[in-house]
């Protein structure tokens, strides 16, 4: 039997009757941080992130549960910090954002589809902001906002790719002034950002406030705080602002919080959660989305630099499979079994493939922190394969250790927990892009210095916003760059293979409160969409018990 949420909570130091410790049901409880207090960090970080994943993932949430558990039956106690799933993809193709097998976070069904409501929370926020700004519009436009360059979205928690490009406003004065516009996915929104970057209650009702929706017509930004729609957006986000305690498969703690992609977001957990996590435990794992060009990069950038975090161990999972998909072995196709030859030894195939997991080893150990291989074994996978993955993690002076987590559970991760503690020192980070200075030239050090590029091509309507916001006094912002997570170009046809390449720039969005101007790179959307046959065909509620069926 697991143990009781509120026996996790004492071990963490909480008192349940206290008021820091607010109950959802028996599996989830909220925490207020400020209630609780911080108090001073003491435990050492272990960031978990990836080489380029296959459509089909390559268990990178799975290793970090796992690790969480393994190192708790070495002996160590240990906090495991991870985002909200996002409904997209457990509707959509991929699947949920628990975990699986024997490390999961449960119940795996109530935490892929909401939990404890923080995502539906950001999309009201979001939605209401939206709905103020087209109010305004109708009701005289007193901030002379001009319509036709207004930036900020809608959102919708759902692959509805439908609604990437609307026309608002449509049937007459009573419905609005008709004007174009787009919604993104809730992970995507700017109020999804915020919620992960802010440090408390103050600082996110700064935040919103500071939510640039466009130009007026003489050209000067608008903000929320201007159209008095901060305030409420605050009240809406109150609970949501605190991380949300779980337990995992053994019964070890988890704390879920924030849930921004990292392809088209900033994609890590929220600085809250990190930050008060580190006072709690000797050691906190967390995982960052997609591989080390994305994930990882907007760590150290975004959330280690605004929030003083010094790693000490980056995780960097691994997969044979992966190795043989980038090698051009076979394509991974979601919904499809794996090609035979992906499950057929071939050495030589990982070895050709390997250049994708050097390509993320040179980004990660260019980082600074101690770094260990994490391979997590299929049962497919030979003992000669695996030498060749450790020999590549060698090179690089990196540990190494094969996990199976997934059938295993914790047992599965002593020897990686045991290789994390070995190699772990708290480090200072060292940036590839300096975090004062104009756009333009950090942009292209992070292309160079982590992507690998020979340059950056700016499309016309990229310069012009990027004049804009110099203009705007908002040239010193970070960088968010939304690249595609299934090659090491801006292009997912390049597969994983690094190859020469100029990073195309296609425009650029201002997101003033998260403190980062999103790039938008290659083709890639903010909102996807749905398949021929999403997961949802297959999901049900079954009318006796209630559970839900094909999650």
């Amino acid at each position: 039997m697991l143990r009781r949420l509120v026996d996790l909570a004492r071990d963490l130091g909480l008192d349940p009757e206290s008021r820091a410790y607010v109950p959802y049901g028996h599996d989830f409880a909220k925490i207020d941080t400020v209630a609780a207090g911080e108090g001073s960090a003491h435990g050492n970080l272990v960031v978990v992130s990836a080489v380029t994943p296959t459509p089909l993932g390559e268990g990178k949430t799975v290793t970090s549960i796992s690790l969480g558990m393994g190192l708790a039956r070495i002996g160590e106690s240990a906090l495991t910090c991870l985002r909200q799933p996002s409904l997209g993809p457990v509707f959509g193709a991929k699947g949920g954002g628990a975990g699986g097998g024997k490390a999961q976070v449960v119940p795996a069904d109530r935490v892929n589809l909401g939990g404890t409501g923080d995502g539906q929370a950001v999309g009201a926020a979001h939605n209401l902001l939206a709905a103020m700004l087209d109010a305004h519009l109708r009701h005289g436009n007193a901030l002379k906002i001009d319509p036709a360059r207004i930036a900020f979205s809608r959102v919708t928690p759902v692959n509805d790719g439908s609604l990437r490009k609307v026309i608002t406003g449509l049937g007459g004065p009573l419905n609005g002034v008709p004007r174009e516009s787009f919604f993104e996915i809730n992970e995507a929104s700017e109020v999804m950002a915020i919620l992960a970057l802010a440090h408390d209650r103050g600082d996110l009702r700064r935040r919103l406030g500071n939510i640039v929706l466009g130009p007026d017509q003489g050209g000067a930004p608008v903000r929320a705080e201007q159209l008095g729609a901060a305030g409420a957006m605050s009240v809406l986000l109150r609970d949501a602002l605190y991380p949300t305690l779980a337990r995992t498969s053994e019964g070890t703690p988890v704390l879920l919080h924030a849930g921004p992609f990292a392809n088209i977001a900033h994609g890590n957990s929220s600085l809250i959660a990190t930050r008060w996590a580190l006072t709690r435990a000797p050691w906190v794992v967390t995982e960052c989305g997609f591989g080390t060009d994305l994930g990882l990069e907007k760590f150290v950038h975004i959330k280690a630099r605004l929030g003083n975090l010094r790693p000490a161990c980056v995780v960097v999972v691994c997969t044979v499979r992966a190795l043989k998909v980038h090698a051009g072995l076979a394509k991974a196709v979601l919904g499809k079994p794996l090609d035979q030859a992906v499950l057929t030894e071939d050495v030589a195939a990982v070895e050709k493939g390997a250049a994708n997991l050097r390509h993320h080893l040179r980004i990660a150990t260019n980082f600074g922190p101690p770094v260990v291989v994490a391979l997590n074994r299929f049962p497919t996978d030979t003992d000669a394969e695996i030498a060749a993955v450790e020999g590549i993690a060698r090179e690089f002076g990196a540990g190494f250790a094969v996990h199976t987590g997934f059938a295993d559970g914790g047992a599965g991760a002593e020897a990686l927990a045991r290789a994390v503690v070995k190699a772990a020192r708290p480090t200072d980070l060292r940036y590839q892009y300096e975090g004062t200075g104009p756009l333009l030239p950090r942009l292209e050090s992070l292309a160079k210095n982590v992507y690998g590029a020979t340059g950056i091509e700016l499309a016309p309507s990229a310069r012009t916003r990027l004049n804009q916001l110099e203009k705007w006094g908002l040239g010193e912002l970070q960088l968010c760059v939304a690249k595609t997570h299934l090659a090491t170009t801006h292009d997912p046809a390049d597969g994983g293979l690094p190859r020469s390449f100029t990073l195309p720039v296609r425009d650029v969005l201002v997101r003033a409160g998260a403190g980062f101007a999103t790039v938008l790179t290659g083709e890639l959307t903010t909102l996807p969409a749905l398949g021929a046959r999403p997961n949802a065909v297959d999901m049900d509620l079954d009318p006796v018990t209630g559970a839900a069926l094909g999650l």
